[in-house]
């Protein structure tokens, strides 16, 4: 049963330890998650060579649908999850893990054979060239194939972080990475299976992590386990599941969307390097912003404990904590990018023209990169709050209304790097965006407390 205790010293310890206690697991499993990504485009550019960068750079769109569709599942449900447990509805709760999984087997295999079918004519709508549609195909079939352990895999992680096992989620993260750093330059450079190696070395790593996530489920002696009777899909968890999930689905699939305009902008203006290029750079960014995104998941639960208490001191002194912790991580990436751009790039290839290009593409996506981490952050705080609409809008908004145009305005004028300067622009906007909301959303907040 869940410990109060627990809840309450959300309300009373000092932010700062309380922030680092939620945030430490969030922070090291959203870090583990980005390295996965960046250690396979690594072995893939030292072992493969430069144009497996940009095949596996086209396929990050199509990875982004996918997850999408089981983010959808698994945000939603572990957030109904916490909710039914709140409520003390442990009959529910305890339905929706088996739910979950019936929801990831009969989406992760649908999905997975309906792009299997299509493969070809969805690289090449997501910008994929004879030169790079071999790595991308060769990739993804073997994701593809394995799509159901992969939806299995991210929903019972969400499913264990909302039934208190912060730290096994975190673990789960930590193990799969592990593996795959092992498995993949032994099946690229001892096997000699090229991109396909690589692929198979995410999957049979997700797939004995999976393994682990089932055991932990099956133990008896916890509230939340597999049992007769939870795996029947009930209206009343699927319909509320599948709308709370409804946000991070509509971003993922925005951001599958930008990705093709950028793919398909840089091989209209540039050439195939130059979408190996973004792809290097895409990876490393992504590293800061899952920092950043795991100091949002420990801000969560402090946040909405003490906006539901009525406490605003301690909510305006949390989400200052957050803002700056948050700024510091993305200042220490665009120091990076200022004072060792070439030592970041040569860890993933060893061809000199793809050297020169992403170091000068990596000083140009970096440069408002200090402006990301308040953006981010407080995006996150109106989800915090219940301010779920202007949420959703600023996540969007960045892609849709900023970044999009300036896909299709900028190279125009400024040929590829248009491409590359549209990223900054469009992070610009949103933040000038999200400062006036926040502004505006905070004196409604203070106007409430003085009542």
């Amino acid at each position: 049963m869940p410990n109060n205790a627990a809840f309450l010293e959300l309300g009373s310890k000092p932010i700062g330890r309380l922030l680092m206690k939620y945030a430490t697991p969030a922070v090291i499993a959203m870090t583990a998650s980005s390295l996965y990504n960046i250690v396979d485009a690594i072995f893939i550019g030292q072992g493969v060579g430069p144009l497996a960068i940009a095949g596996i750079s086209l396929t990050f769109p199509v990875m982004q649908m996918t997850a999408a569709f089981g983010s959808m599942i698994g945000v939603g449900a572990s957030t109904l999850l916490s909710v039914k447990l709140g409520e003390k509805d442990y009959d529910v709760a305890r339905r929706i893990l088996g739910n979950v999984v019936v929801l990831n087997v009969i989406m992760g295999a649908l999905l997975g054979a309906l792009m299997l079918c299509f493969i070809n004519p969805i690289l090449y709508f997501f910008g994929a060239t004879e030169q790079t549609v071999s790595y991308a195909r060769d990739f993804m079939v073997v994701i593809l194939a394995g799509n159901v352990i992969t939806h299995l895999y991210f929903g019972l992680n969400a499913m264990l972080r909302a039934a208190s096992h912060p730290r096994e989620a975190m673990l789960a993260t930590i193990y799969t990475v592990v593996l795959n750093v092992m498995l993949c330059p032994l099946f690229i450079y001892v096997f000699h299976w090229g991109i396909s190696g690589a692929a198979l070395a995410t999957m049979i790593s997700q797939a004995t992590v999976l393994c682990w996530q089932f055991k932990l489920f099956s133990n008896k002696n916890e509230f939340i386990h597999f049992e007769r009777g939870i795996y029947k899909l009930k209206k009343r968890i699927v319909v509320p599941s599948f709308t709370i999930g409804l946000s991070p689905f509509l971003i993922n699939l925005t951001g599958c969307t930008v990705a093709i305009f950028i793919n398909k902008s840089l091989l209209l203006y540039g050439g195939d390097l130059d979408v190996a290029s973004y792809g290097i750079c895409n990876r490393f960014s992504f590293f800061f912003l899952m920092i950043v995104m795991g100091l949002n998941q420990g801000m969560q639960p402090i946040v909405g404990y003490n906006y539901g208490a009525n406490n605003p001191p301690r909510v305006k002194a949390t989400l200052i904590k957050t803002i700056v912790a948050a700024t510091v991580v993305v200042c220490a990436g665009f120091m990076a990018s200022i004072l060792v751009p070439y030592q970041i790039v040569r860890a993933f290839t060893t061809d000199a023209h793809l050297i020169d290009l992403s170091v000068h593409y990596i000083r140009i996506l970096f440069c408002t990169f200090p402006l990301i981490g308040f953006q981010i952050v407080v995006t996150n705080f109106f989800q915090c709050i219940g301010v779920v609409k202007k949420s959703i809008f600023l996540s969007l908004s960045r892609q849709l209304i900023f970044l999009i145009p300036a896909v299709l305005i900028l190279p125009h004028f400024m040929g590829v790097d248009g491409v590359f300067w549209s990223i900054p622009v469009g992070d610009v906007a949103a933040t000038f965006t999200t400062f006036i909301l926040f502004w505006i959303e905070m004196r409604k907040f203070r106007a409430q407390t003085n009542n």
